[in-house]
């Protein structure tokens, strides 16, 4: 094994959903890093690809379970350094968490980190990393505070935006933290005030290898796609909004709006009600393994994500990347770190976000010049193939940890 023994905290491990985590951890096991993952919940096994299946069994778990000796190791750490735990027990429940779900994550991850860090000494544990910046985080926090391993955090999108009650902190204790966006490092200096010194871009990696090229025909119907969870931050509603405006216009056009959430029903709601019956369908969330079919089949794959009102938003969405690699042209919103990916009829067409009318007149420009789609496209993939490239970026990746966690 090489490098510091290294403490992975998430909620789920893994998650058909989490794609780039999953293959950061297999990367690094197959690059030899002495690597554990502990979840604070317990097993999630719906859509797991055959790969994910397979090494599902090799986490260590805590959830409900957990619960029978959870307060036990509060008393543990109360008992070894009341100062410390008074200290946590007071000031660290006790915060503007941004909501019930953000809220009930974060107290949650707070109970195990105590839990967590009796696990970490026996275990010989030199490094935490918790790949969100919420609660995974607070639980790497809490576990370093009580027994002195350096801690490391990922922030990522959703995690940051809005930041929550003690993300300052978490920033200040860490000794390093990784983004996976320019954009997210410049907002984290700012809110923190500070820190930059330590904050490191690394970027996700996304798979390269057996994709097939879709052949792209611009043919009517014009085959549109759009892939990701139905939440108020992807813009859903603002692109079933453009088609209504391309069917106005007697543009003949098929939307696949595949995934699955909250505001699934209020899609097709919408959807009904805008008169696309026969122009746009819903298949449901499809595991990864199944995804490569649909971009097979499609001339134009469309990210219209937006600033939500809460300040959630997407950091570069890997439905991009995946799009690039087998040379599907895309249209996607001037959002957080998409520009870094995606520039202007470069790589692709970037728009203004929340803008029906923009999405549509994209849709008819990348339709109008077949040539000029796919030459973007391609430049796309050669920025995917050097920027998103896993084995380069997890090989960085190992070696932060290598230099900056002591042997």
């Amino acid at each position: 094994m090489i490098g510091p023994k290294t403490a992975y905290i998430l909620l789920w491990f893994p998650l058909a959903s989490e794609t780039f985590i999953f293959r950061e951890v297999m990367n690094l096991w197959n690059m030899g890093l002495d690597l554990k993952v502990y979840t604070l919940y317990g097993e999630h096994t719906k859509n797991l690809s055959a790969e994910m299946q397979s090494v599902s069994h090799k986490m260590d778990r805590l959830g409900i379970p957990f619960l029978k000796y959870a307060f036990k190791d509060v008393a543990y750490w109360w008992r070894r350094n009341r100062r410390l735990t008074a200290e946590l027990l007071r000031t660290v429940p006790f915060r503007r968490w941004n909501g019930f779900e953000k809220g009930g994550e974060n107290l949650w991850s707070f109970l195990c980190g105590f839990t967590l860090a009796r696990k970490f000494e026996v275990e010989g544990v030199r490094h935490i990393h918790a790949p969100w910046a919420n609660g995974p985080a607070t639980a790497a926090w809490i576990s370093s505070r009580l027994t002195g391993i350096p801690f490391s955090f990922t922030a990522r999108a959703w995690d940051i935006y809005p930041p929550d009650g003690a993300l300052k902190e978490k920033i200040r204790d860490a000794t390093f933290l990784r983004s996976e966006t320019r954009a997210n490092i410049k907002y984290l200096t700012e809110f923190a005030g500070s820190g930059s010194e330590k904050m490191y871009l690394t970027y996700n990696g996304v798979p390269l290898k057996s994709e097939r090229e879709a052949p792209v025909t611009m043919n009517q119907p014009y085959q549109l796609l759009a892939l990701g969870r139905f939440v108020g931050k992807k813009g859903y509603d603002f692109l079933l909004q453009a088609c209504s405006i391309l069917k106005g216009g007697g543009i003949r056009f098929h939307l696949t709006l595949a995934g699955a959430g909250p505001r699934g029903m209020q899609l097709k709601r919408l959807s009904n009600k805008l008169g696309l019956d026969g122009c746009v369908s819903f298949p449901g969330f499809l595991p990864y393994d199944k995804v490569s079919d649909l971009f097979y089949s499609t001339d134009i794959f469309i990210m219209p994500s937006v600033i939500h009102k809460s300040g959630d938003r997407d950091g570069i969405p890997t439905v991009l990347m995946e799009s690039l690699m087998h040379r599907v042209p895309v249209i996607a919103t001037d959002v957080s770190g998409i520009a870094e990916l995606v520039e202007d009829r470069v790589t692709g067409l970037l728009i203004p976000e929340k803008n029906a009318q923009a999405i549509a007149d994209a849709v008819l420009r990348m339709t109008e010049d077949r040539s000029a789609a796919t030459r973007m496209a391609e430049q796309g993939r050669t920025r995917v193939l050097e920027q998103f490239n896993p084995e380069i970026n997890h090989k960085k990746v190992l070696e932060l940890y290598q230099r900056l966690i002591p042997d």
